[in-house]
């Protein structure tokens, strides 16, 4: 090596090293141990759960709009509910007052009918009743025999009441009819089917059609 090589290698060496020159340039990181490194919050997640203040407030502002036309139309359309269904209930009271009062009248006037009715029917019947009186105490007034008389007057009798709708009952040799008889005794025959009517204690009578009193009669057993 001649000098000059040698004293170009020693200036080399004397010189400072040089880091080597690397892609990734320098940084100002801490370490992640570090206690002493605070980590700033991210303003889209934060770490206590809020949203950013922008967010907020754009949400207030519609929840505040939402909610101050929701009210509004809500109250309003509840209160013409509400009277409407007021009024509507006024209506039916006086409809059901008026119809209460009818119906109380109605049934005054039904009661004052059928005691007309009745009353009408107990003076008709008196004044059919006078002249079979008449007969009676006429009868009573005769000496002798009065049977004749006491016969005409229970016929005429009789025949006032048939006009009122009374019906004697059918009893002797007619089949027993517990609608209308009723066995008082029961007696064995020959001549007649058993359950016919043999004779009769107390006459039976039906009043237009309607049983009034069943006759008292002895059936054939």
């Amino acid at each position: 090596m001649s000098s000059e090589e040698r004293r170009q290698d020693k200036e080399d060496n004397e010189r400072e090293p040089v880091a080597p020159e690397t892609d990734d340039e320098p940084t100002n990181e801490p370490a992640e141990d570090d206690p002493s490194v605070v980590e700033a919050p991210d303003e889209d997640n934060p770490p206590d759960g809020t949203e950013p203040d922008e967010v907020l407030e754009y949400v207030e502002i519609v929840e505040e709009g939402s909610s101050e036309d929701t009210s509004d139309v809500d109250i309003e359309a509840i209160q013409e509910e509400l009277e409407s269904t007021r009024l509507e209930r006024d209506q039916h009271r006086d409809d059901m007052m008026y119809l209460r009062a009818e119906f109380d009248n109605a049934r005054k006037r039904q009661e004052r009918e059928m005691e007309r009715v009745m009353r009408n029917a107990s003076e008709r019947l008196v004044n059919d009743l006078l002249p079979v009186l008449d007969n009676l105490e006429r009868a009573l007034e005769v000496e002798g025999d009065v049977r004749g008389g006491v016969q005409a007057t229970l016929e005429q009798f009789a025949a006032v009441l048939g006009e009122q709708g009374l019906t004697p009952v059918p009893s002797d040799g007619e089949p027993f009819d517990p609608n209308i008889h009723e066995a008082v005794i029961s007696e064995p025959s020959e001549e007649h089917e058993e359950n016919t009517v043999l004779r009769t204690f107390q006459r039976g009578y039906t009043l237009n059609g309607k049983p009034i009193r069943t006759a008292k009669v002895v059936v054939a057993g």
